[in-house]
């Protein structure tokens, strides 16, 4: 089963990478994936993963969905 807590560390990664923060909080991962902070906060309490909005975070990102759903290599589409 795809566990929700892994699945927005390895967003968090992407994020600190990009931005060169060590520190991402809940709200600028939900920006990142044009979620509302609330509606975010009720998906991470309910464990739901936004499939649609990760789809779009990693194509805009050239990420692979693999690495973000499952941690399956390559992390980068080529």
């Amino acid at each position: 089963m795809i566990d929700f807590y892994e699945v927005m560390e390895r967003v968090r990664q992407v994020l600190s990478a990009q931005n060169k923060k060590t520190k991402i909080l809940d709200k600028d991962i939900a920006d990142s994936l044009e979620l509302d902070p609330q509606y975010f906060a009720v998906i991470k309490r309910r464990k739901k993963i936004p499939y649609e909005s990760l789809a779009h975070f990693c194509a805009q990102r050239n990420i692979s969905m693999n690495w973000i759903l499952l941690a399956q290599n390559p992390r980068y589409l080529t």
